[in-house]
Protein backbone atom coordinates (compact mmCIF):
# COMPACT_ATOMS: atom_id res chain seq x y z
CA UNK A 1 0.00 0.00 0.00
CA UNK A 2 1.38 3.41 -0.95
CA UNK A 3 1.82 5.66 2.09
CA UNK A 4 0.13 9.04 2.31
CA UNK A 5 3.55 10.68 2.59
CA UNK A 6 4.75 9.15 -0.68
CA UNK A 7 1.49 10.14 -2.38
CA UNK A 8 1.85 13.76 -1.21
CA UNK A 9 5.49 13.82 -2.32
CA UNK A 10 4.53 12.50 -5.77
CA UNK A 11 1.66 14.98 -6.05
CA UNK A 12 3.90 17.86 -4.97
CA UNK A 13 6.49 16.88 -7.55
CA UNK A 14 3.85 16.69 -10.28
CA UNK A 15 2.49 20.09 -9.24
CA UNK A 16 5.95 21.67 -9.40
CA UNK A 17 6.54 20.11 -12.81
CA UNK A 18 3.26 21.47 -14.18
CA UNK A 19 4.05 24.93 -12.84
CA UNK A 20 7.47 24.89 -14.51
CA UNK A 21 5.90 23.85 -17.79
CA UNK A 22 3.25 26.56 -17.54
CA UNK A 23 5.82 29.28 -16.79
CA UNK A 24 7.82 28.24 -19.83
CA UNK A 25 4.67 27.98 -21.95
CA UNK A 26 3.49 31.46 -20.99
CA UNK A 27 6.83 32.90 -22.07
CA UNK A 28 6.87 30.95 -25.34
CA UNK A 29 3.27 31.61 -26.36
CA UNK A 30 3.36 35.29 -25.41
CA UNK A 31 6.48 35.76 -27.52
CA UNK A 32 5.69 33.63 -30.54
CA UNK A 33 1.91 33.08 -30.49
CA UNK A 34 0.16 29.73 -30.75
CA UNK A 35 1.26 28.96 -34.30
CA UNK A 36 4.84 30.12 -33.85
CA UNK A 37 5.47 28.50 -30.47
CA UNK A 38 7.51 25.30 -30.32
CA UNK A 39 6.88 22.61 -27.73
CA UNK A 40 10.53 21.55 -27.78
CA UNK A 41 11.52 25.06 -26.69
CA UNK A 42 8.95 24.93 -23.89
CA UNK A 43 10.27 21.56 -22.70
CA UNK A 44 13.85 22.81 -22.88
CA UNK A 45 13.05 25.97 -20.93
CA UNK A 46 11.16 23.98 -18.29
CA UNK A 47 13.96 21.37 -18.22
CA UNK A 48 11.55 18.47 -18.61
CA UNK A 49 11.06 15.64 -21.07
CA UNK A 50 8.85 16.78 -23.94
CA UNK A 51 6.56 13.80 -23.33
CA UNK A 52 5.51 15.36 -20.02
CA UNK A 53 3.91 18.28 -21.87
CA UNK A 54 1.50 15.88 -23.52
CA UNK A 55 1.07 13.82 -20.36
CA UNK A 56 -0.18 16.81 -18.38
CA UNK A 57 -1.80 18.90 -21.12
CA UNK A 58 -2.67 16.38 -23.90
CA UNK A 59 -1.66 18.61 -26.82
CA UNK A 60 -0.26 21.98 -27.80
CA UNK A 61 -3.72 23.58 -27.85
CA UNK A 62 -4.43 22.30 -24.35
CA UNK A 63 -1.13 23.68 -23.09
CA UNK A 64 -1.86 27.03 -24.72
CA UNK A 65 -5.31 27.22 -23.11
CA UNK A 66 -3.83 26.34 -19.70
CA UNK A 67 -1.15 29.03 -20.10
CA UNK A 68 -3.74 31.69 -20.97
CA UNK A 69 -5.92 30.72 -18.02
CA UNK A 70 -2.97 30.64 -15.62
CA UNK A 71 -1.64 34.08 -16.47
CA UNK A 72 -5.13 35.63 -16.52
CA UNK A 73 -5.97 34.10 -13.13
CA UNK A 74 -2.89 35.68 -11.55
CA UNK A 75 -3.68 39.10 -12.98
CA UNK A 76 -7.34 39.01 -11.96
CA UNK A 77 -6.51 37.80 -8.46
CA UNK A 78 -4.17 40.76 -8.06
CA UNK A 79 -6.79 43.18 -9.44
CA UNK A 80 -9.55 41.86 -7.17
CA UNK A 81 -7.35 42.45 -4.12
CA UNK A 82 -7.69 46.20 -4.69
CA UNK A 83 -11.46 45.91 -4.13
CA UNK A 84 -11.06 44.74 -0.54
CA UNK A 85 -13.89 46.25 1.50
CA UNK A 86 -11.43 47.49 4.12
CA UNK A 87 -11.01 50.39 1.67
CA UNK A 88 -13.72 52.96 1.11
CA UNK A 89 -15.68 52.73 -2.14
CA UNK A 90 -13.77 55.66 -3.61
CA UNK A 91 -10.42 54.24 -2.62
CA UNK A 92 -11.30 50.93 -4.26
CA UNK A 93 -11.90 52.76 -7.55
CA UNK A 94 -8.65 54.71 -7.32
CA UNK A 95 -6.64 51.63 -6.44
CA UNK A 96 -8.17 49.72 -9.36
CA UNK A 97 -7.11 52.52 -11.71
CA UNK A 98 -3.49 52.28 -10.54
CA UNK A 99 -3.57 48.50 -10.66
CA UNK A 100 -4.76 48.64 -14.28
CA UNK A 101 -2.09 51.17 -15.30
CA UNK A 102 0.59 49.02 -13.69
CA UNK A 103 -0.83 45.90 -15.35
CA UNK A 104 -0.32 47.42 -18.81
CA UNK A 105 3.10 48.65 -17.78
CA UNK A 106 4.43 45.40 -16.31
CA UNK A 107 2.36 42.41 -17.47
CA UNK A 108 3.68 42.00 -21.01
CA UNK A 109 2.90 38.30 -21.15
CA UNK A 110 -0.71 38.83 -20.09
CA UNK A 111 -1.23 41.64 -22.58
CA UNK A 112 0.24 39.60 -25.41
CA UNK A 113 -1.73 36.43 -24.69
CA UNK A 114 -5.03 38.24 -24.18
CA UNK A 115 -4.61 40.19 -27.41
CA UNK A 116 -3.94 36.96 -29.27
CA UNK A 117 -7.08 35.45 -27.77
CA UNK A 118 -9.17 38.49 -28.70
CA UNK A 119 -8.04 38.16 -32.31
CA UNK A 120 -8.78 34.42 -32.26
CA UNK A 121 -12.16 35.07 -30.63
CA UNK A 122 -13.18 37.53 -33.36
CA UNK A 123 -12.32 34.94 -35.98
CA UNK A 124 -14.26 32.21 -34.14
CA UNK A 125 -11.17 30.22 -33.14
CA UNK A 126 -10.93 30.91 -29.40
CA UNK A 127 -12.77 28.95 -26.76
CA UNK A 128 -10.85 30.55 -23.90
CA UNK A 129 -12.26 34.08 -23.97
CA UNK A 130 -15.86 33.22 -22.99
CA UNK A 131 -14.61 30.96 -20.18
CA UNK A 132 -12.14 33.56 -18.93
CA UNK A 133 -14.65 36.36 -18.91
CA UNK A 134 -17.29 34.37 -17.08
CA UNK A 135 -14.87 32.95 -14.51
CA UNK A 136 -12.47 35.86 -14.01
CA UNK A 137 -13.37 39.17 -15.59
CA UNK A 138 -17.10 39.12 -14.78
CA UNK A 139 -16.31 39.18 -11.02
CA UNK A 140 -13.90 42.07 -11.61
CA UNK A 141 -16.55 44.08 -13.47
CA UNK A 142 -19.03 43.29 -10.69
CA UNK A 143 -16.59 44.68 -8.11
CA UNK A 144 -16.26 47.87 -10.13
CA UNK A 145 -20.03 48.28 -10.20
CA UNK A 146 -20.33 47.48 -6.50
CA UNK A 147 -17.71 50.07 -5.54
CA UNK A 148 -19.32 52.78 -7.66
CA UNK A 149 -22.82 52.12 -6.34
CA UNK A 150 -21.57 51.87 -2.73
CA UNK A 151 -19.85 55.24 -3.14
CA UNK A 152 -22.98 56.84 -4.59
CA UNK A 153 -25.15 55.49 -1.76
CA UNK A 154 -22.86 56.76 0.99
CA UNK A 155 -22.34 60.14 -0.68
CA UNK A 156 -18.63 59.70 -1.39
CA UNK A 157 -19.06 59.41 -5.18
CA UNK A 158 -21.14 61.68 -7.41
CA UNK A 159 -24.33 60.32 -8.93
CA UNK A 160 -23.22 58.78 -12.23
CA UNK A 161 -23.42 55.73 -14.44
CA UNK A 162 -21.18 52.96 -13.14
CA UNK A 163 -20.28 51.74 -16.62
CA UNK A 164 -19.00 55.19 -17.51
CA UNK A 165 -16.83 55.11 -14.40
CA UNK A 166 -15.34 51.80 -15.55
CA UNK A 167 -14.79 53.08 -19.11
CA UNK A 168 -13.21 56.26 -17.77
CA UNK A 169 -10.80 54.38 -15.53
CA UNK A 170 -9.74 51.64 -17.92
CA UNK A 171 -10.21 53.60 -21.14
CA UNK A 172 -7.92 56.44 -20.12
CA UNK A 173 -5.08 54.05 -19.33
CA UNK A 174 -5.51 52.08 -22.56
CA UNK A 175 -5.71 55.21 -24.68
CA UNK A 176 -2.49 56.59 -23.19
CA UNK A 177 -0.51 53.51 -24.20
CA UNK A 178 -2.20 53.20 -27.59
CA UNK A 179 -1.82 56.84 -28.56
CA UNK A 180 1.73 57.31 -27.24
CA UNK A 181 3.57 56.99 -30.59
CA UNK A 182 1.30 59.61 -32.20
CA UNK A 183 1.52 61.91 -29.17
CA UNK A 184 5.29 61.73 -29.37
CA UNK A 185 5.04 63.20 -32.87
CA UNK A 186 2.72 65.98 -31.72
CA UNK A 187 4.28 66.95 -28.38
CA UNK A 188 7.89 67.33 -27.21
CA UNK A 189 8.03 64.40 -24.78
CA UNK A 190 8.75 60.69 -24.64
CA UNK A 191 5.51 59.00 -23.48
CA UNK A 192 7.32 55.82 -22.44
CA UNK A 193 10.13 57.58 -20.62
CA UNK A 194 10.21 56.96 -16.83
CA UNK A 195 9.30 60.55 -15.94
CA UNK A 196 6.40 60.71 -18.38
CA UNK A 197 4.99 57.38 -17.22
CA UNK A 198 5.21 58.43 -13.58
CA UNK A 199 3.52 61.77 -14.31
CA UNK A 200 0.72 60.20 -16.36
CA UNK A 201 0.11 57.55 -13.71
CA UNK A 202 -0.20 60.22 -11.03
CA UNK A 203 -2.31 62.53 -13.19
CA UNK A 204 -4.78 59.76 -14.07
CA UNK A 205 -5.54 59.02 -10.41
CA UNK A 206 -5.58 62.69 -9.36
CA UNK A 207 -8.06 63.43 -12.14
CA UNK A 208 -10.35 60.68 -10.85
CA UNK A 209 -10.02 62.09 -7.33
CA UNK A 210 -11.27 65.44 -8.57
CA UNK A 211 -13.90 64.09 -10.99
CA UNK A 212 -15.62 61.25 -9.14
CA UNK A 213 -15.85 62.54 -5.59
CA UNK A 214 -18.57 64.78 -4.19
CA UNK A 215 -15.88 66.43 -2.07
CA UNK A 216 -13.18 67.18 -4.62
CA UNK A 217 -10.62 68.25 -2.02
CA UNK A 218 -11.11 65.00 -0.11
CA UNK A 219 -10.89 63.07 -3.37
CA UNK A 220 -7.58 64.69 -4.23
CA UNK A 221 -6.19 63.97 -0.76
CA UNK A 222 -7.25 60.35 -1.08
CA UNK A 223 -5.71 60.10 -4.56
CA UNK A 224 -2.37 61.35 -3.24
CA UNK A 225 -2.51 58.94 -0.31
CA UNK A 226 -3.24 56.01 -2.62
CA UNK A 227 -0.29 57.04 -4.80
CA UNK A 228 1.95 56.93 -1.73
CA UNK A 229 0.58 53.53 -0.75
CA UNK A 230 1.01 52.11 -4.28
CA UNK A 231 4.36 53.34 -5.60
CA UNK A 232 5.12 52.91 -9.28
CA UNK A 233 6.66 49.49 -9.99
CA UNK A 234 10.24 49.35 -11.17
CA UNK A 235 10.55 48.08 -14.71
CA UNK A 236 13.84 47.73 -16.56
CA UNK A 237 14.16 49.03 -20.13
CA UNK A 238 10.63 50.47 -20.07
CA UNK A 239 11.00 52.48 -23.28
CA UNK A 240 12.33 49.66 -25.45
CA UNK A 241 10.10 46.98 -23.95
CA UNK A 242 6.82 48.87 -24.30
CA UNK A 243 7.64 50.20 -27.75
CA UNK A 244 8.39 46.66 -28.91
CA UNK A 245 5.16 45.44 -27.33
CA UNK A 246 3.16 48.31 -28.81
CA UNK A 247 4.39 47.48 -32.29
CA UNK A 248 2.78 44.04 -32.03
CA UNK A 249 -0.13 44.24 -29.58
CA UNK A 250 -2.83 46.42 -28.08
CA UNK A 251 -3.17 46.66 -24.29
CA UNK A 252 -6.28 45.41 -22.55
Amino acid sequence: MISKTKTRTRDDRADRTQKKILRAAVQEFSTHGLSGARTDRIAGSAKVNKALLYYYFKNKQGLYAAAVEAVAARVVENALAEFDRKYSAGERLLRSALNHFDRILTQREFQSLMQQEMVRFRSGKSGSIPVLFRAAFTPLIAKMREATEDGIRNGEICQMDWLQVMYSIFGANVFYFLSAPMMELALPFRPFGPKALKLRREAAVQFLGAALFTDRAAGMRLANRVLRDMPMPRVKNVQARIENFHARRRPL
